[in-house]
C-alpha cells in the first residue's frame, strides 16, 4: 500500500484532500505543524478538527512542534521587514521553510514515507524530456495558489501531491459533504494566519514594533501630515493618510531610516521594471538569455507580460511592457509560460 503523509490545519482543503486519498487506498498519516506560540488563527480549533478527522477516518494523527522554527522564519521575518519599510510576502517562505521541507524530512526520517501532500490548489507535471517537474495553475484560476508555491525546488515537488489541483471548491464541498466532514461548511480561512481571530496585522505588528509618529511627505520633502507609523503603511496606498490635497495621493516610499512616509501622485507610483532578488527557476532551468513569459506582482493580480532579464547572484530584471502601478518591495514575482510556473522570487526595489 502506497504510504502519503498528509498535512492537516484543520480546513476543508487538507480534510478533503486526505479523505481522498484515503479513499483512494493510500495509507495516510496526518501531520499538523504547531506554528504559533500565541493564538493565531491556523493553531487552535485547527489542531483539533485536524485530529477528529483522523478519528473519523481511522487514520494516525501526528502533532509536529515547530513553533520555534515558525517564529525564526516567519514571524522574526516580518517583523524586521516591516520595520524596514518593506512589506513581506511571507506565505511562499512558509511553505518551504516551514511547511514543505520538513514534512518531507519528517516524512522520510521518522514516518519511512516519501510523499507528503496538501490540500492547496496547484498542479505537478513531469517533463520526461527535460527531467524537471512542473509547477502549474490549478485548473480552478480563482482558487489557484501556484503563486505561493514557486519556491519549490524540484526535489520538494517531486515529493508533493495536490489532490485538489484538478477540482473546483464546489466540488471539494460537495466532496467533503458526501463523506460528512465537519469542514465542509467551514468558513474560508484568513490569508492572515499569524493574526488571533477578529485581529488585524497591524495590531499583530504593534506587538513586535512600538509605533512612532513622523511625518507624511511629498517628493521635495514637503510635509503635508502625520503617520502613526512607518509600519502601518504600504506602497501604492491611498486610503487612511489623513491628508488633503487637490489630487489623489499615493504611498511611494516608506522612508524607515528617517522614520517619513513619502507620497506623491499615481505616476510617481507607477513604474517600467522592478528587481527581483532570491530567485527560484521552477519548471525550467535558469535561462542565460532573456526570455518572454507573463508576470504577477501580487497574489490576485493580472498576469502581465514582460520581458524576463536573468543576472547574476539569483536575480533577474522584470521589464514590463506596460508600466506597472504599485510594484512592493517585499512581495514576489511570479512569472508564468500559460499554467506552467517558470520562476519566482522577491521585489527589492522597483
Amino acid at each position: 500500500m502506497k504510504k502519503v503523509v498528509v498535512g492537516l490545519s484543520g480546513g476543508v482543503d487538507s480534510s478533503t484532500a486526505a479523505t481522498i486519498l484515503h479513499h483512494q487506498g493510500y495509507e495516510v498519516i496526518g501531520l499538523t505543524l504547531w506554528l504559533m506560540k500565541g493564538k493565531g488563527q491556523c493553531c487552535s480549533e485547527g489542531m483539533i478538527d485536524a485530529a477528529e478527522l483522523c478519528e473519523q477516518l481511522g487514520i494516525p494523527h501526528q502533532v509536529v512542534d515547530m513553533r520555534d522554527v515558525f517564529q525564526t522564519n516567519i514571524v522574526d521575518y516580518l517583523v524586521t521587514g516591516y520595520g524596514a519599510g518593506i512589506t513581506p510576502l511571507p506565505c511562499s517562505q512558509c511553505n518551504k521553510t516551514v511547511k514543505f521541507g520538513p514534512m518531507v524530512e519528517y516524512a522520510r526520517e521518522q514516518l519511512g514515507c516519501d510523499r507528503i501532500a496538501t490540500g492547496h490548489y496547484a498542479r505537478i507535471s513531469y517533463d520526461d524530456a527535460t527531467g524537471r517537474y512542473q509547477l502549474l495553475r490549478a485548473l480552478d484560476r480563482h482558487k489557484d495558489q501556484s503563486y505561493f508555491l514557486y519556491d519549490l525546488s524540484q526535489d520538494l515537488l517531486a515529493a508533493s501531491l495536490f489532490p485538489l489541483g484538478e477540482m473546483a471548491k464546489t466540488d471539494t464541498r460537495r466532496i467533503a459533504a458526501e463523506y460528512g466532514l465537519k469542514t465542509a461548511d467551514k468558513p474560508e480561512s484568513q490569508d492572515l494566519c499569524l493574526v488571533e481571530s477578529n485581529g488585524s496585522m497591524r495590531a499583530f505588528l504593534d506587538k513586535y514594533l512600538t509605533p512612532k509618529t513622523g511625518d507624511i511627505v511629498d517628493t521635495t520633502g514637503k510635509v503635508l501630515g502625520q503617520h502613526d507609523g512607518v509600519h502601518h503603511y504600504t506602497i501604492g496606498q491611498r486610503k487612511g493618510l489623513g491628508i488633503a490635497a487637490a489630487e489623489p495621493l499615493y504611498v511611494i516610499e516608506l522612508d524607515a531610516v528617517n522614520n517619513r512616509v513619502v507620497v506623491g501622485d499615481r505616476t510617481k507610483v507607477t513604474q517600467p521594471e522592478c528587481l527581483v532578488d532570491r530567485v527560484n527557476w521552477v519548471s525550467i532551468a535558469a535561462p542565460s538569455a532573456p526570455i518572454r513569459a507573463e508576470v504577477q506582482i501580487r497574489y490576485r493580480a493580472t498576469p502581465e507580460p514582460v520581458t524576463v532579464i536573468p543576472l547574476e547572484d539569483s536575480r533577474v530584471r522584470i521589464v514590463f511592457d506596460e508600466p506597472q502601478f504599485s510594484i512592493t518591495p517585499g512581495q514576489a514575482a511570479v512569472w508564468y509560460d500559460g499554467d506552467q510556473v517558470l520562476g519566482g522570487g522577491i521585489i527589492i526595489n522597483s
